[in-house]
């Protein structure tokens, strides 16, 4: 380095003196920020989703008839569990690629093992425009009604998607 005067080095760059301690944890309960993580709470881009809470708000939807409102309940019973959407789709059919960016994927068909928090669209058909959406609260298929099955429409020839969370 050059200076103008003459500077004496040791004042410029003072001794660094460190102290190490070194303390053990060993019978200690972790501090809660090391807390385990949530049983059924997934995160993913963001997201963060609580599936009990999903299915909690699923289980208060006791009608026996639809409204027509099916992706409306499945979107509520998502943003209970946390889910943010900057947008999301109106018509239940296109609602795959929303649930493929709050952590959803695509899977095989699973209606006789369905998990809690996983979701069916049914496409359109030329009786029903908008599709079908629901999920799967741990006991029952539930929209905007508690149904029977997931075959909802007597068409047996819909198409199906299913979606579970990805963790």
């Amino acid at each position: 380095m050059v200076y103008d005067q003459s500077v004496n080095m040791s004042e410029v760059h003072a001794p660094v003196q460190a102290n190490i301690v070194i303390r053990s944890q060993a019978g200690q309960t972790p501090p809660k920020s090391i807390a385990k993580p949530e049983k059924n709470v997934y995160s993913f881009n963001g997201q963060r989703i609580d599936i009990n809470k999903m299915t909690s708000f699923l289980k208060g939807i006791t009608r026996q008839t639809s409204t027509q409102k099916c992706a409306r309940s499945v979107r509520l019973a998502l943003q209970a569990a946390g889910a943010k959407f900057q947008s999301h789709p109106v018509a239940a059919a296109d609602w795959g690629s929303t649930l493929t960016k709050i952590g959803y994927r695509k899977i095989n068909l699973s209606f006789d093992q369905p998990q809690k928090g996983d979701i069916y669209i049914i496409d359109r058909t030329a009786k029903n425009r908008y599709g079908h959406i629901a999920a799967y609260s741990g006991s029952a298929w539930v929209s905007d009604f508690k149904q029977r099955s997931h075959a909802v429409y007597k068409n047996q020839n819909v198409k199906y998607e299913y979606y579970r969370l990805a963790f």
